[in-house]
């Protein structure tokens, strides 16, 4: 039998421990893995270990006109106490990455949310992907912090490869959403704001099949609208968001659904406040 000498087991010690490191340093600070094609989560990760690459994007939009209706307070980042001249306008909840199970990824591998990245996009996020609660959400990395700082880091880190930084992420959601404005189909379908009237949630879905050729997801609180989703693969062309889309396309929504006016929603100003 042939001996290694002793130098030479050292030394293959050393390579293995060497080997070992980089496996932990890997897993500590995430990354891709393009031969397995799996995401691997960062320090914000809740859990650690793998997730597979997604399988297709969701764009949630939110009525105000339903979310600021719950408003109870002002403060400098609710846009619910400052948009009374706005027009009434679906605004983007976020741009999902989901798996066809039901499942999604989250607090995938990427940097923290920085707002300097998107500094030449704050005037349409302002008014297209605005907060609308006091509320500050808590990020991947356990810490709270601004809205778009959770919708980045829950979502958008997983978007890889199809998106590759925080900058993209911003930017594809917001040519996304004009170029499928859901706000205008469903105008131009009668589907326009009221306080009194009531709409088929039928109508609603069909507006959208045909003007994308992909059924949607609706949430609902109560008989108010809340959000529409609209999902794609991941070239953006527009997909059906769910299997059965019979029953799931629904979601919380009954029959007839309502969409509140704006003026449901404005907070008199005399009692808007800056965020402590």
């Amino acid at each position: 039998m042939t001996f290694l000498p002793v130098h030479a087991i050292v030394n293959l010690r050393m390579l293995f421990l060497l080997i070992g490191a980089c496996c932990i340093l890997v897993g500590v600070n995430g990354g891709w893995d393009e031969e397995v094609g799996l995401l691997r989560r960062g320090r914000g990760g809740a859990g650690g270990g793998y997730q597979r690459e997604f399988d297709y994007f969701k764009l949630s939009l939110q009525w105000p006109g339903t979310y600021c209706r719950r408003t109870r307070r002002c403060c400098s980042s609710n846009a619910c106490c400052s948009r009374s001249n706005s027009p009434p306008v679906f605004t983007i909840h976020g741009l999902w990455t989901e798996y066809n199970d039901g499942t999604w990824p989250a607090c995938c591998s990427g940097k923290a949310f920085d707002e300097r990245e998107i500094s030449t996009l704050l005037e349409p996020l302002r008014k297209y992907w605005p907060s609308l609660s006091c509320g500050s959400p808590r990020s991947c990395h356990h810490r709270k912090g601004s809205f778009w700082a959770h919708e980045w880091e829950k979502h958008g880190t997983c978007a890889y490869p199809v998106v590759h930084d925080e900058y993209e992420f911003f930017l594809t959601t917001l040519n996304v959403y004009f170029k499928y404005n859901v706000t205008e189909v469903l105008l131009e379908a009668g589907y326009v704001p009221s306080d009194s009237d009531k709409y088929p949630l039928g109508g609603i879905i069909s507006s959208i099949e045909n003007a994308f050729h992909a059924t949607p997801e609706l949430t609902c609180s109560g008989d108010a609208l809340e959000e529409l989703r609209i999902c794609f693969y991941k070239n953006f062309e527009p997909r059906d968001c769910a299997r059965d889309t019979s029953t799931l396309s629904r979601g919380s929504c009954p029959q007839y659904v309502s969409l509140p006016a704006q003026g449901s929603w404005e907070i008199r100003s005399s009692n808007t406040t800056a965020a402590s």
